[in-house]
């Protein structure tokens, strides 16, 4: 039997190489695409041909339950001696709960440590890769989470919206709000998202916005020059349908040196369905 084995919700957006490179388990989120349904391409697609349609392009998902993890935490317990499962930041999903549930039914919850991320896609993904890394090095299991501990607070994630319209579809924003955002893109006026603690926030206003790829690479450029050290910093790069940009923001990093771009994937239904298509997220972490 393996020591150590890990286990995640799928708001990491991690390529399948990496999941199976590590084995990793996924729980995956209940995702009710509605009148999409039926049209053809990933979600993003699905969401372009809906409004073409006229059909509603609103996705519904709810966090996996209890007993979700609890069927994952069964059949890893099967090959594992132990299991440390990470979710998407409790803030804005009941993930962590039920991960924290599912660990209560079992006999042997000992066994089962929950980690909340306080991040969500490429930025989860970034700790998931820790943690993976982590148990690969064979270290002891509260090595491992008092590593995670940190990682967690040493993880950032900023987004920008190519359409803040998904956000209105949504009911994120208002009809007022969304119109306003759209008016200021049209002057280069952008606003820059994020996670604080766990919590996506307006992290700014950007003025002279001509790509999203060079205003997401600026602000991490400004962030990591602020660090005393200069640290290895691992990147990740998240897109919702949009390649080209985050190929664009890859190369710009790629020049930095001491970064690792780690993995480069479509965001997937739980950011994506909210901040809809073009929206690019990166997300960084530093030892």
């Amino acid at each position: 039997m393996q020591k150590i084995g890990l286990v995640a919700d799928e708001g990491g957006d991690l390529p399948k190489d990496l999941i199976e490179k590590y084995q990793i388990s996924i729980v995956p989120f209940r995702v009710d695409l509605g009148e999409m349904k039926e049209l053809k391409g990933n979600i993003y697609q699905k969401i372009r041909e809906a409004e073409k349609k006229g059909l509603s392009s609103f996705i519904k998902t709810s966090q996996p339950s209890p007993g979700d993890f609890l069927k994952v935490f069964k059949e890893k317990l099967e090959k594992f001696e132990r299991v440390i499962c990470i979710t998407i930041t409790s803030k804005h999903s009941g993930t962590f709960n039920s991960a924290l549930q599912a660990k209560n039914f079992l006999k042997d919850k000992e066994k089962i440590y929950v980690v909340d991320s306080l991040s969500g896609s490429s930025g989860e993904g970034l700790i998931i890769l820790k943690a993976a890394e982590l148990i690969k090095k064979g270290l002891k299991i509260r090595e491992i989470l008092e590593s995670l501990k940190s990682a967690v607070f040493k993880t950032q994630l900023i987004f920008m919206l190519k359409d803040p319209k998904w956000l209105e579809s949504s009911g994120r924003i208002s009809h007022f709000l969304a119109n306003l955002l759209k008016r200021f893109q049209k002057i280069g006026i952008r606003p820059l998202l994020g996670t604080k603690k766990g919590k996506i926030k307006f992290l700014g206003i950007k003025r002279g916005v001509k790509d999203i790829a060079t205003t997401l690479f600026k602000e991490f450029e400004n962030k990591i020059e602020r660090l005393k050290e200069k640290p290895k910093i691992k990147v990740a790069i998240t897109h919702a349908d949009n390649e080209r940009e985050a190929e664009k923001l890859a190369k710009m990093i790629e020049k930095i040196k001491n970064c690792e771009i780690c993995f480069i994937n479509l965001i997937g239904n739980i950011l994506g369905g909210l901040a809809g298509p073009g929206t690019v997220a990166l997300a960084w972490q530093y030892d």
